[in-house]
């Protein structure tokens, strides 16, 4: 299978539209909303018809007559002014089914390969990670998942905050803390950060010390060099920490932090100054941008080097588009951050593009994401209004998840409850937040998000150990056997399995995880509803091996969905 079945669809209606003389008309494929509208919907003949002012159903009934279906349905039909709605041949659902069996990858066709780099995380290394840094760090990886599942050469790129005059303030009170009390261990990297801001403020030789620092570091001195590296050692190990536990892919080696761009800073400025972007304005080197205006019609400002010669992240950005493109060879490039800084992604994309660091071909995408709210609405804090720590969320969903497991296996060993704890407390915090349009601001609600009902990790994940426990049932199963859709649950549910594609497609193209979570709800849900009117282990025969091959095609397909998302599957809950 080379296309999706909403592309296959896609392109036999097209050659429909353009047999008929409709060459530039939109096919517009998608599920049917209701069974009785078939499995799927054809909606692009009324606007081709009115484009021509012709009847759309005269137009539709064109349309159906050129139309080869031909061993993929067994009826289209022409609804209202001029939908065509298609059913599906039992017969080939079946071969799909069989099709994605038989495949490693479950069937689903790869895409021309690209070279895709994704920013994503991008903690500041001066601070431990909070909640802030969630939605970009999981969808992210997710992201990272999907597209290498599709084939595509993934470049991570945690673009830590590791540079500027922060840094000096840090080092100096490390130097100043190891020689009072010997090896510093930043066990609490806030409370570090708060002792060393209080020195700064309060003590000026302390603060003209740590300046002296900032030029050191800046400048390439080997010692403060050392100095800096061992805080940013120590930083990084906590991030590391907190990827493991929440099984994230992002490792040492991803992390390109702003520190990496310093010695091409004053290049890029050059370079935009030579090729006319760049002005001297107050000062300062900016970039006046027509694409964005103001109120009153004038330009906005893209300042790329201050008044005092010092450099902003608006110009790391820069350069940082220059390596991708141009060393990483970048065909795609998704940043993964905060929908705030939109506008700020659109006047760097923008630039890039002026400036010759990426072309038209590049794909430049921003990634945005919305906030994380308490039930008050408001940005989720702790009851005292202080930033949640991440690492104190995760400890909590673990624990709020080993008191729900053990009120179900009390008489599990205490460390196989602690096992499926983590899996189901940490796999409830990703979901709950990758099933959400990423665009939306969210409701944290703990009690939704570990309900073992509703679309939430838990259901998912339990619907995959109810399969399990079939086949730990089952002593013998023919796995060649042939599949058989007689019933209408066994047929929807092998309808629903085959549109797994077309949701790992999606998420590859919207940069949208939440789609993918939808499908696997949906899987679930016509799973639950197979096993309740379709007896697996009570049936025999063909019958019995039929139902054997979808529990274990939907089994595959939960876990590969589910993997995607970067939440675990367990066979015992």
């Amino acid at each position: 299978m080379k296309q999706t079945l909403i592309e296959l669809l896609d392109t036999r209606v097209r050659a429909a539209l353009a047999t008929v003389g409709c060459t530039d008309a939109p096919a517009i494929v998608t599920p049917a909303g209701r069974p009785e509208f078939g499995d799927y919907q054809a909606n692009g003949v009324m606007a081709a018809a009115k484009s021509r002012k012709m009847n759309p159903r005269q137009l539709a009934e064109e349309v159906v007559a050129a139309l080869d279906l031909e061993g993929i349905a067994s009826k289209v039909e022409i609804a209202g002014p001029g939908f065509i709605n298609i059913t599906l041949s039992p017969e080939y659902l079946a071969s799909l089914m069989t099709n994605a069996l038989g495949n490693s990858n479950l069937g689903v066709p790869l895409p021309p390969a690209q070279r895709v780099v994704i920013d994503y995380s991008s903690p500041n290394l001066a601070k431990e990670m909070h909640v802030g840094h969630l939605r970009s760090t999981i969808i992210g990886d997710a992201l990272a998942r999907v597209l290498r599942f599709l084939g595509h050469t993934v470049i991570a790129q945690n673009h830590v905050g590791d540079w500027g005059t922060q840094f000096g303030m840090l080092t100096a009170y490390l130097i100043e803390a190891e020689q009072e009390g010997g090896e510093m261990v930043l066990s609490d990297l806030e409370d570090f950060y708060r002792r060393a801001k209080r020195r700064f403020d309060e003590d000026a030789e302390f603060a003209d010390r740590a300046r002296e620092y900032v030029v050191k570091l800046q400048g390439g001195d080997a010692q403060v060099r050392a100095l800096w590296q061992k805080f940013l050692d120590i930083s990084l190990h906590h991030c590391e920490a907190l990827y493991l536990r929440l099984g994230v892919t992002l490792k040492r080696e991803d992390v390109r932090g702003e520190s990496a761009y310093n010695d091409d800073l004053p290049v890029v400025v050059a370079d935009l100054q030579a090729k006319g972007l760049a002005v001297e304005s107050q000062g300062a080197q900016v970039v006046f941008l027509d694409e964005f205006k103001n109120k009153e019609g004038e330009p906005q400002a893209y300042i790329v080097r201050k008044q005092d010669g010092g450099y902003l992240y608006s110009t790391s950005d820069l350069a940082a588009v220059r390596y991708r493109v141009g060393i990483l060879k970048a065909d795609r490039v998704l940043y993964v951050v905060d929908a705030r800084q939109a506008l700020h992604f659109q006047q760097l994309f923008t630039l890039s593009r002026k400036a010759g660091y990426a072309t038209e071909a590049t794909q430049l995408e921003h990634v945005g994401f919305g906030v994380m709210l308490g039930d008050d609405g408001r940005p989720f804090k702790t009851r005292s209004g202080d930033t949640v720590k991440l690492v104190d969320l995760l400890q909590e969903a673990e624990e709020r998840a080993f008191t729900l497991v053990s009120e179900k296996n009390e008489a599990m060993p205490k460390a196989d409850r602690q096992t499926i704890a983590h899996a189901v407390g940490i796999g409830a915090v990703k979901y709950a937040d990758l099933s959400k349009n990423r665009n939306s601001d969210y409701m944290f609600s703990w009690n939704s998000m570990l309900s073992f009902e509703g679309n939430t990790a838990p259901y998912l994940q339990y619907a995959y150990t109810r399969i399990q426990s079939v086949f730990r049932k089952v002593q013998t199963a023919d796995e060649g056997a042939a599949i058989a859709l007689t019933e209408p649950a066994e047929r929807q549910l092998a309808l629903e399995l085959a549109r797994f594609a077309d949701a790992v497609h999606a998420v590859s193209r919207e940069a949208a995880p939440h789609f993918l979570c939808g499908y696997l709800y949906d899987l679930a849900t016509h799973f639950m509803r197979f096993y309740e009117a379709c007896p697996v282990l009570k049936s025999e025969g063909a019958v019995r091996d039929s139902r054997l091959r979808l529990c274990r095609l939907t089994a595959d397909t939960l876990n590969t969905g589910l993997g995607l998302l970067g939440i675990e599957t367990l066979d015992v809950m």
